[in-house]
Parts: C-alpha cells; structure tokens; sequence
C-alpha cells in the first residue's frame, strides 16, 4: 500500500508519535514548520511545501543542513500550504494519505483542514486526519465496516452537507435505522460499538467519521 504522511504546523503537542506510522511504504511530506517537527523525530521529509513563515532562522538551518528539499510559495496566495501539499499528494495517486499537524491552534486552519479534506475526496485515496485524540475522515454513501479500538472508544458522525439521509447505525450503543440528520446536527456525537465490528450506512450526503479518545 503506498501511502503518504502529511505534516503540517500544528502546535507539536498534539502530535502522536510519528514513528508509528513510519514503514518502507510510507511518504513524508512537512509542511511549513511541520518539516522541522518531522526532523526532530527523526524523519526526513522527501519534500517540504509552504512560505515558510513560522520557521525560524535556526530552523531554516536546520532543514538545510539536513538536505530538505523546500518548495516555497509566497505568503500572499489563493490556497494553503496545506492545500497544497494535498494537492500534490493526490496527484502522486497513493492508496492512502494521512495529514497531522493540522488540528488545534487556530480554529480556522482547522475548519478549512476538514473542508479540504471534503472537497479532495477520492474514492479511490483514503485520506484521514490525525491527531494524539482523534482521527478523521470524509464519506460519501455507502455502507462501511468499522472495527472496535480500545484507544478510540468513541466515534461520531457529523454532517457535512446540508443533510444526511437514510443514516443507519448497526452494533452501536445507540443504533440508528434510516434516519435523517441536518447539517449541525448532534444527534451522532459520541456514540460507541457494543461489539468487535459495526456498520454504518446513508443514502445521500457527505459524513465527517471521528474516533476520539479521552
């Protein structure tokens, strides 16, 4: 499975350990000072986006010494770094690409973070967001398999789309059967599997997945 790890600027506290996900499969990207949150835990990015604005000259240094190819974009322009690097991941066609460093500090990254990962849906790339709490990812309808984890005892569905039809819940704590649900909707928040595996179903509609742990 090829996979591709974005880093983006985060505060670093909420990082899990990035070596977790690391294996001969994987591609990593920093994305502004997500390259150098990359270097500090011992992995060398294949390539780093942004304008570089948080970086310090120290840090500058440092991706320099360690050879990182930087492809540097002015600080006045349409999209974010972040975009932009999930621009380029998508085009290199992997099976999956994760993005961390994209949640807290400002709301507003975080907002647009989830909105790209909407509008960059392919049903062909898994594309999930990750944090020390939580992970993140966009559906479309279908039905789906989710499997039990003891680290992330809750998961909730959150619409994105004005509305989400015929949502179905089967092996939660709080099942549901062909329900309709606006957008802004809490009606999906913190719901748990009662069993080793559930599904979930909609008929139309965009749904945001999030797994969080205490």
């Amino acid at each position: 499975m090829k996979k591709i790890n974005l880093v983006a600027g985060g505060p670093s506290y909420l990082l899990p350990e990035l070596g977790d996900y690391h294996d001969s499969h994987s591609t990593w990207v920093g994305i502004d000072k997500g390259a150098v949150y990359l270097l500090e835990q011992g992995i060398i990015p294949h390539i780093a986006f942004g304008d570089f604005d948080s970086v310090t000259i120290e840090e500058k240094l440092f991706l320099d010494n360690h050879s990182v190819k930087l492809t540097t974009f002015q600080a006045e322009k349409d999209a974010t770094d972040t975009e932009l690097a999930l621009s380029w991941a998508i085009k290199q066609n992997p099976n999956l690409i994760r993005i961390f460093g994209a949640t807290g500090g400002r709301l507003d990254h975080l907002l647009a973070n989830l909105h790209i990962m909407k509008r960059f849906y392919n049903k062909n790339i898994q594309i999930k967001l990750i944090d020390r709490y939580n992970q993140a990812e966009v559906f479309l309808p279908d039905c789906y398999k989710v499997d039990k984890k003891e680290e992330y005892k809750y998961i909730s569905f959150i619409p994105i789309s004005e509305e989400v039809s015929g949502i179905t819940l089967t092996g939660f704590k709080y099942p549901l059967n062909n329900c309709h649900i606006q957008l802004g909707s809490t009606l999906c928040i913190s719901n748990e599997l009662i069993h080793a595996q559930g599904t979930f179903s909609f008929t139309s509609g965009i749904l945001l997945m999030i797994r969080s742990k205490d």
